[in-house]
């Protein structure tokens, strides 16, 4: 796989260079969010339970939720330009779809309903 193919290693080629590099707080910020999505794709996975799974599957979506935001945050403020932000963000997408897909795929099933007692 070529260098920054990854999600979390775009993003740190990409914090490593320009005004991105010296805005220490935000490139530490959205670092810790794209290591956050594999990290917790794994830890959902060892837990060997698939509600488990799930829960950790939505926080890894939740981070690449994250990671987006911070992007807009990067862009507005000139720290990456168009091409890069599109070329991220589109990679992030696609990310948080597929860990959508996954997350759906062991999506729980409905709690049955109630148990009643009849009434004759």
């Amino acid at each position: 796989m070529a260098k920054g193919s990854r999600a979390y290693e775009k993003i740190y080629c990409v914090t490593k260079t320009g005004a991105f590099a010296r805005d220490f707080r935000l490139a530490s910020q959205i670092q810790s969010a794209a290591v956050s999505i594999m990290s917790n794709v794994a830890k959902g996975f060892e837990r060997k339970r698939s509600s488990e799974f799930h829960q950790f599957l939505s926080i890894a979506k939740a981070s690449c939720a994250e990671v987006r935001s911070i992007l807009y945050v990067a862009f507005d403020v000139e720290h990456i330009d168009e091409d890069t932000f599109n070329d991220v963000r589109n990679q992030a997408d696609e990310v948080g779809r597929i860990i959508g897909a996954l997350r759906a795929s062991i999506e729980l099933p409905l709690k049955s309903k109630p148990v009643t007692k009849d009434t004759k």
